[in-house]
This record gives C-alpha cells, structure tokens and sequence, in this order.
C-alpha cells in the first residue's frame, strides 16, 4: 500500500464524543511532529483525520498507536470516499480494495454505532456474501491467514462507503470496535461487562495470565459485586470493599471478603495483586486514592475508571494521565498507563495501570 491510495484516518467512537476523539488524534499526531484536520461530526460516532501532507500518511501507519487513542473504538486507514449505485456496488467496492493493497485475512461491513446506522445492518448482511465471493475471486481474501490485514467497509448508508485498512495488533479485534459479550447468569450487575471488556482490551494475553487462582486483589465500592465476581470468577481470591450490600454467593463462594468500610481510607494489611475501583467520584479523587496506593507498595497493578464531567472532558483525561505519570516516575519499577473509554463505559474512562517487567 503507497500514501497515495490513502486519504486519511478513521476512527469510530462512541456517539456525542466526537470532539474528544478528534483531540485525542490531533495530540498523537503532533507527538510524532504532523499536523492535520479532522471531521467531526457531532453524534455521528466517528471522526476523519486528514495530515496536512499526505506522505504523512505512512508515518501515521507505521508509528500511531491505536493503545495510546483513548476515545478511539477502532482505527483505520482508507482510501476516498465511495459513491456506490444500487445496481452496480460490487466493482468500485473491489477496485477500492485492490487499490488499498491486499490480501487481506478477513472482510468486516460496519457503521456508525448510532441509532439512524444501525438501519443499514440489514442491509450489511445481506450485501457482505456477494461481496466477499467477489473478492475470493479476484485473490484479495484469504481467511486463513490471520496475520494479513483486515479489509473494512464503512458505510454512511447504502450508497456511501469507504475501505480501510486495520493491522491485527495496532487495532482492535472486534467488528466496529464492539464486543459480543455475554452477560454473565451468575453475575450481580451489568458493570461487570466493563471488567471484562477491559480485561479483553487493554491487557496482554500474558498479562491476563496474571489474573489466575491463588493471586489477591481488592475492590474499591464493590456494591453489589459486579467487578468482585470477574475477579472471583477466575479464582482469585478478593476483598471486596463497600458499605453497601454485596450478592449473597459470592460470599459464599468463600473467595470474597466482604468489609463495610471507607473504600478511600481503606488499607490492606498486605500487598495485593491487583486492585480495581469502579467509584462514583470525582476523577482527581479516585486518582489521587490510586496513586498512593502504589506510593504505599500496596498493590502490584490497577484498573479502574475515571467518570467523566460534562465540560473539558478531554482535557480532565489528560490532566489525570499527566498525574499518574509524575507520581508513578518517583517509584521504584514501571508502569504501562493506557486510558480507553470502552464500549461497556458510558461518560468515563477506564485506566490500567500495569508493571513492566
């Protein structure tokens, strides 16, 4: 693929945080000394960054990182808009391809995650069989290898479409950036899907790894245990920290501790493995509790999610992620900091911070 088959970056989010995610490119691409703008249509959940040269194009390729984008779902590369008539979709749609390079692993039809989008999925799946035939036949698709690209089409409606480009690794592995999970029978509330999308996103298979029987965590306003039971689930055993009431089996499981106390005044009497908070606070607040906490040496790593305010939420986001990076940079070892609002989240932000070793 050349930078001249390429106009721009692609990236969707969630609806109504369109402007967060147009800064969020805009500072990763001044990082790496390029400049550009972006469409960024209100509510439309999805931005277009276009460099101001387009040679830049593959430095962005080879050097942003989809990990460092917080309000970024997926991230591709594409080509020119596409006007597509009813009757003849099916070339300009490969030729589209062809240009983009190829072959490519797999082919995903998607929209916008909104309400007026979702419309067209009917129409995606429908359409998806006939296009892939076409581009099996003209060698552009091979399923079974995994680690080629993923060729994207992203319609506007029925007639309006770009092809992307997304690199297993630098992207996310799910079709528009939204997994299919299950909500778990067992589990006490639907924040438990915010555990585990985080869980699924932001660490490393080696890292999950770490999440086995036998390690310890606690949970900062564990009521009603939606994030105690994901932890509790893999056999970890958990102290789950809050006033409120917890499920009755997990208790019962004999993995959780249940303490009625101050989850912002508590302290473990040993180190812990993993600590995660899911509180209604103020972000600074919930920052500042973490950070002493790893000030203290009393756990090892952390997620937890920052809720947003109605104003500025980029710029608190960063003020936070700026906060962490000094009191971390004092200690002892190294940390990972990746900031990502999830599908599962709503107005917040889930952080991890995670050790290098």
């Amino acid at each position: 693929m050349t930078h001249a088959t390429l106009s721009g970056v692609l990236l969707y989010c969630r609806a109504g945080f369109e402007k967060e995610c147009a800064q969020d490119i805009t500072l990763a691409a001044e990082s790496l000394g390029l400049t550009g703008w972006c469409k960024a249509v209100p509510d439309s959940a999805h931005v277009l960054f276009h460099p101001a040269q387009a040679s830049d194009l593959l430095v962005l390729k080879k050097r942003l990182a989809f990990a460092e984008l917080c309000f970024a779902r997926q991230m591709l590369f594409i080509g020119d808009q596409l006007q597509l008539s009813a009757e003849n979709r099916l070339p300009p749609l490969v030729e589209a391809a062809k240009a983009l390079g190829g072959p490519f692993s797999c082919l995903w039809l998607e929209t916008a995650d909104t309400n007026a989008a979702k419309e067209l999925s009917g129409f995606c799946r429908k359409f998806e069989p006939h296009l892939k035939k076409s581009l099996i036949a003209a060698g552009l698709l091979k399923p079974d290898q995994t680690a080629l690209p993923r060729l994207h089409i992203f319609f506007l409606d029925s007639s309006t479409a770009y092809a992307g480009v997304s690199q297993p690794g630098n992207s996310t592995n799910w079709p528009m950036g939204i997994p299919r999970l299950r909500m778990p029978r067992e589990a006490p509330s639907r924040s438990t899907l915010k555990l585990a999308e985080a869980l699924l996103e932001m660490l490393s298979e080696q890292e999950r790894v770490q999440l086995r029987p036998g390690r310890r965590a606690v949970d900062l306003g564990a009521s009603p245990g939606g994030w105690t039971w994901q932890l509790a689930n893999r056999g970890m055993k958990v102290t789950a920290v809050d006033n409120g009431p917890m499920d009755s089996a997990l208790i019962k499981s004999g993995l959780v501790e249940h303490l009625r106390a101050d989850g912002f005044t508590f302290r473990p009497r040993h180190p812990v493995d993993w600590l995660v908070c899911d509180m209604v606070e103020k972000p600074a607040r919930v920052v500042d509790l973490i950070a002493r906490w790893f000030e203290r040496g009393d756990c090892r790593a952390a997620i937890f999610n920052l809720k947003l305010p109605m104003k500025r939420r980029f710029e608190e986001i960063q003020l936070s992620k700026a906060v962490l990076e000094q009191r971390l940079s004092r200690l002892d070892g190294s940390w990972r900091i990746l900031l990502r609002q999830l599908y599962h989240d709503r107005e917040e932000v889930t952080v991890a911070l995670l050790p290098i070793k």
